[in-house]
């Protein structure tokens, strides 16, 4: 019988090493792809989807600021279309950066998961960034091409390959290619190794700074959600389905990580271009939305504002709050005021 904890000097019960004083998790490894495997961060997510047999008119994403929606068919099929569309029309090379800077829309999610699938690293700021800001994030990235928007697009320089406006008709036609050659794109290896997403600190401690993360980073989180939503089914029964409202940008590494999380698990996105509290709360009546990360002053808010009794949120089952520490007091009333609701830190 082989020993579980070979290492005396680790704690079984917790973890630790009083040796090298590193916890261990104690729960058992999940499997990761072969790293040697040609793997985009997007291939990933959409192999896992396609397993899930999510149905193609479920809703992907919706603006609740327009009305505008996407089903996942449109979703996969636009992703498709402007993988094409940009490898016929712009000379980008795999590893090459694109800016992106616009406020949050159902195009930003088809946006990344066209570059990610052609192996384009993606590097979204802040819109609301001054022009210093944004030309120090651009002097950290170097981009060839940027994502933009008509009111946005005044800040980026001039780059090798220019901007691509969001808001315009010419980018609305390369995501409804009808010409795409066997309906693929021209096959990209993409290494698990290669860069997948340069995304900025707050710049809380010092100058703001470029993080690089890998498509190995994000298909090894993406594998623990998938693990963890697994074993929330009954049997073969797939967990039921959620409906999230994004307070969280989709620029912020935690936006993004849950913007690839709700496509692998083939679930619903409602995005807001400017967040408003009475606005969310109606967007929650109106799509019957589950659940939202929060931060404490939104928590605060809740528990305070007397507009959460003019709308249904009967839908909500839980709130994620993190960011800062929440009051106890605070946790409590929330509690009291919405027993319905799981409020997580």
């Amino acid at each position: 019988m082989v020993e579980r904890y070979p290492n005396r000097l680790m704690d079984p019960k917790t973890g630790f090493c009083r040796q090298t004083g590193i916890y261990s998790c104690l729960r058992p490894p999940v499997p990761l792809p072969p790293i040697s495997q040609p793997l985009s961060a997007a291939e990933f997510c959409f192999s896992i989807f396609n397993s899930t047999f999510t149905d193609g008119a479920t809703t992907f994403s919706v603006n609740t600021t327009t009305g505008e929606a996407l089903s996942y068919s449109q979703f996969v099929s636009q992703v498709r279309s402007l993988a094409y569309s940009l490898q016929q029309r712009y000379s980008l090379c795999q590893n090459d950066v694109a800016f992106i800077l616009s406020p949050p829309s159902i195009h930003i999610p088809v946006v990344y998961f066209a570059l990610l699938s052609l192996g384009i690293v993606i590097s979204p700021a802040n819109p609301l960034s001054s022009n210093s800001e944004i030309a120090y994030q651009i002097q950290l990235s170097k981009p060839v091409v940027a994502f933009v928007t008509s009111e946005t697009s005044h800040k980026i320089p001039s780059l090798k390959h220019g901007t691509v406006l969001l808001d315009s008709p010419e980018f609305l036609s390369l995501l409804t290619q009808s010409n795409i050659v066997n309906g693929i794109t021209k096959s990209v290896k993409v290494n698990q190794s290669d860069t997948a997403a340069i995304l900025y600190s707050s710049g809380t401690t010092g100058r703001v700074k470029g993080v690089m993360m890998t498509h190995r980073n994000l298909i090894a989180m993406m594998t623990v959600i998938h693990h963890q939503n697994t074993n929330q089914g009954q049997g073969n029964e797939k967990p039921p389905r959620t409906v999230t409202f994004f307070t969280v940008p989709l620029f912020h590494v935690f936006g993004f990580f849950m913007l690839l999380a709700v496509v692998l698990l083939g679930n619903t996105v409602v995005l807001a271009e400017r967040f408003d509290f009475e606005e969310m709360l109606r967007a929650v009546e109106k799509y019957k939305v589950t659940g939202m990360p929060v931060s404490p002053p939104l928590v605060v808010a809740f528990v305070k504002s007397d507009l959460t009794r003019k709308y249904d949120l009967s839908s909500l089952q839980g709130l994620g709050c993190g960011g800062a520490p929440l009051g106890k007091d605070i946790a409590m009333r929330f509690n009291e005021k919405f027993p319905g609701v799981l409020l997580v830190q």
